[in-house]
């Protein structure tokens, strides 16, 4: 593994990892207030 591969990944799994969290917290969200709006 070359270094810079490393380098030019890194960002891109930091990136991806975010939108994944920030998307997730979204649905996680979403889905609560669904939910309450039931009972």
């Amino acid at each position: 593994m070359d270094w810079r591969v490393l380098i030019v990944l890194t960002p891109l799994f930091i990136a991806g990892g975010w939108a994944f969290f920030n998307i997730g917290a979204a649905a996680i969200r979403q889905a609560q207030q669904f939910l309450s709006k039931q009972s």
